[in-house]
């Protein structure tokens, strides 16, 4: 990268709220987000938001796309490679000292018993997190260690997520909400994924993960915000089922041991962009 797009995409990036969007926009990539959401998210007014995104945008940090009545803004991954890129090799020469932390190879766990640890978060930790950690469970046949967590305090398990889960064979036993802080402390599992499957936990601040998991946004529809009967609910339910196992299966089947980490990644954000159904709330 020459100097005067670096100086430039660094110059946008000085300004606070022009940072804090483009750190929220890492966090769903490579998926786009509406502005709504992310004035919502940030507490941005729309006039505010429309200045912050226009100067990520003519800095390259950003792209923009339309699909249907919606602008969708994502960051343009070429771009921000290119500008750790200049930072750490230009700027900085490539010092080891410099980079050695950065590239520091996570410890094999996986090797260590065979197993992935693998963490699902959304924001209640009631329903959507909790389907996937009871399927991925009983999917990964031991290769995975499952787990999940939610961004909100003192939630309680949805009776209807409960009942599909039991209702597709998996224990619940050992299903109960928690705050994604209990896999934050020292001496808990180191985590190999950290999926979000809720907009709501992947807009939350979140401090860096020990051990640089792979990451990815895996967003689903809210089933708990279903209106009608309790069979019409516990339909959408069962959408919210089908729609996680689809992604699991397709996880799990993936040769993850003879996988790069960039493999890892692309295959992760992949699976996390295969179209889904979608239903009203």
């Amino acid at each position: 990268m020459k100097t005067s797009p670096a100086a430039h995409a660094f110059a946008t990036l000085g300004h606070p709220g022009r940072l804090a969007v483009f750190r929220l926009l890492v966090r769903f990539a490579p998926q786009g987000v509406r502005p709504t959401e992310i004035a919502s998210a940030l507490g941005f007014r729309q006039n505010t938001l429309s200045h912050h995104l226009a100067d990520l945008v003519a800095s390259g940090l950003c792209r923009v796309e339309r699909q249907g009545r919606s602008l969708y803004y994502a960051v343009d991954l070429d771009m921000a490679e290119g500008l750790i890129g200049y930072l750490a090799l230009d700027v900085g020469r490539a010092r080891p000292d410099l980079l050695a932390p950065l590239l520091a190879s996570r410890e094999d766990r996986a090797g260590q018993g065979g197993q992935w640890n693998v963490l699902f978060i959304c924001s209640g930790n009631s329903a959507r997190s909790i389907i996937a950690e009871a399927l991925l469970r009983d999917l990964g046949k031991g290769r995975f260690r499952a787990f999940s967590g939610g961004t909100q305090h003192d939630t309680t398990l949805n009776p209807f997520a409960l009942d599909t889960i039991k209702r597709h064979g998996h224990d619940t036993a050992l299903l109960r909400t928690k705050h994604v802080s209990n896999f934050q402390r020292p001496g808990t599992p180191a985590m190999d994924f950290v999926f979000t499957v809720c907009d709501g936990a992947a807009s939350e601040e979140c401090p860096p993960w020990p051990g640089q998991p792979i990451t990815g946004h895996w967003g689903v529809p809210d089933p708990a915000k279903a209106v009608g009967t309790d069979a019409e609910k516990a339909h959408v339910f069962a959408q919210t089922y089908a729609a996680l196992r689809q992604r699991i299966d397709t996880f799990v089947a993936l040769p993850l041991e003879s996988l790069s980490r960039i493999s890892q990644q692309s295959h992760v954000d992949a699976i996390g962009t295969d179209a889904l159904p979608h239903w009203k709330g």
